[in-house]
């Protein structure tokens, strides 16, 4: 069987899979190639692993039999119609994640941002300065927007602080809200708001939403930057609606230098570092190699997904 791998592995992962692979799979790096030479190994392949363009399922490919996405959202393959089985990471990146969003969190609250700008400065502003103005993440009312992995790893870090939480999700019974309407409701006695959706859900929280979050409440989104609307979120941050935002994901990447996420004082960008593990490279050859078994003995995948749907 042939295995092709367009994720950009580093070596010790590579190493890592070279080592675990069944004899009987053979695998060919994209890094080893030219881009003409990868489009053809891919063409040859009966499994990949990564996240090629899209563009290049343009043509069929009549070797492919399975295909482990290296991620946890895949929303630019929406389109493609394919009839083999597809997998994600599913929750790989579900808990660092919400560390991220949590520690982001407790940083706005506690100016731990000014604080470390401070140092570098070496100026010592005494302990009123920031001792008056600190807040407490502890017993917050929180909404937090998706039901999936990511949603729920930051409901359960934040019962730790003893907050109040809600999930939104349209179907999932352990959602406690199912709609916009639901969410608009609550917004104006909300603390914080957590963005776990996915890329399909483009648009949702729209500017109605934004200007019904209770003034000073904080923003956070860890899902994809195009479920946002961003202009008018910086707007709200601009003229003090908004207490803040803490944003892993934003609408263009990387943020484009003009943009007034770089300068405003209550924003803190994670960069889409939300994810960032030890050994994350690694992990994924795991989740695929756990997935090439079950698909060698016709057991069912881990992670399926499905294209058209986005999850």
């Amino acid at each position: 069987m042939r295995l092709f791998v367009y994720s950009p592995l580093s070596a010790p992962a590579r190493q890592h899979l070279e080592a675990h692979l069944p004899a009987d799979i053979s695998a060919t790096f994209s890094h080893d190639l030219s881009p003409d030479q990868q489009q053809e190994a891919l063409q040859a392949a009966e499994v990949l692993l990564g996240n090629p363009p899209p563009a290049w399922f343009a043509n069929a490919l009549p070797n492919l039999r399975f295909w482990q996405i290296d991620s946890s959202g895949f929303e630019r393959y929406r389109h493609l119609q394919l009839s083999i089985p597809v997998a994600n990471l599913g929750d790989f990146f579900a808990w660092p994640c919400a560390e991220t969003m949590v520690a982001g969190l407790l940083a706005l609250y506690r100016h731990l941002p000014e604080l470390a700008v401070l140092q570098t400065q070496k100026k010592w502003v005494g302990g009123a300065y920031v001792r008056n103005r600190a807040q407490l993440l502890r017993r917050r009312r929180v909404v937090i927007l998706g039901a999936g992995a990511i949603g729920q790893a930051v409901r359960l870090q934040l019962t730790g602080f003893e907050c109040y939480t809600q999930l939104l999700a349209r179907t999932d019974p352990q959602a406690q809200l199912h709609s916009k309407e639901e969410l608009k409701a609550v917004l104006p006695d909300t603390d914080i708001v957590v963005n776990c959706l996915p890329g399909s859900a483009e648009g949702f929280f729209s500017a109605d939403l934004v200007a019904a979050m209770r003034p000073g409440s904080i923003y956070a989104s860890v899902g994809r930057g195009n479920t946002t609307d961003e202009p008018a979120l910086i707007a709200a941050l601009q003229s003090g609606h908004l207490g803040g935002a803490v944003l892993d994901v934003t609408a263009t990447e990387p943020i484009p230098t003009e943009n007034s996420l770089w300068s405003l004082p209550n924003v803190l960008l994670t960069q889409h570092t939300g994810g960032g593990q030890p050994f994350e490279d690694e992990g994924k050859v795991d989740v695929l190699l756990r997935n090439l078994s079950l698909f060698q003995n016709g057991e069912l995948l881990e992670n399926l997904v499905e294209l058209s749907r986005g999850y």
